[in-house]
């Protein structure tokens, strides 16, 4: 079965970066990373409406986030084989399981604090997972 790719007005890239506004005094420390959680809109391109039910679990069950800061280690380390060919960067989708890491609100934006090991992938339209 393919995706349920989303209707979006705006980018919601840009969207999540306009609502949480400036953390330039956000310091995140060793190897955390900040994300804000995907939060996916009301209606399917094609046309169906996702229940307020489901959308508010993504609260809880997103898989998907955008990296917002990265701490100084964030994807650094001794073993060459744990971080080999993965490049994360700030503004990238990446995947996680939802019971790794700390639920913050920053802002008003619902994020995680996550290890950078608890990183699963890294995609380039969020509404490819769920």
């Amino acid at each position: 079965m393919p995706p349920r790719m989303m209707e979006h007005d705006e980018d919601p890239k840009v969207v999540l970066k306009e609502q949480i506004g400036n953390i330039d005094s956000f310091e995140i420390y060793n190897n955390q990373i900040l994300i804000a959680i995907y939060i996916r809109p009301e209606k399917t391109k094609s046309g169906i409406y996702l229940t307020d039910g489901q959308r508010s679990e993504d609260q809880y069950q997103s898989k998907i986030g955008l990296v917002l800061k990265k701490g100084p280690a964030a994807f650094e380390g001794d073993d060459s084989l744990w971080f080999k060919d993965m490049n994360i960067e700030l503004d990238d989708w990446i995947v996680f399981r939802p019971s790794d890491g700390w639920p913050i609100t920053v802002n008003g934006v619902l994020c995680r604090m996550l290890d950078d090991t608890s990183v699963r992938g890294k995609i380039d339209v969020p509404d490819k997972i769920w």
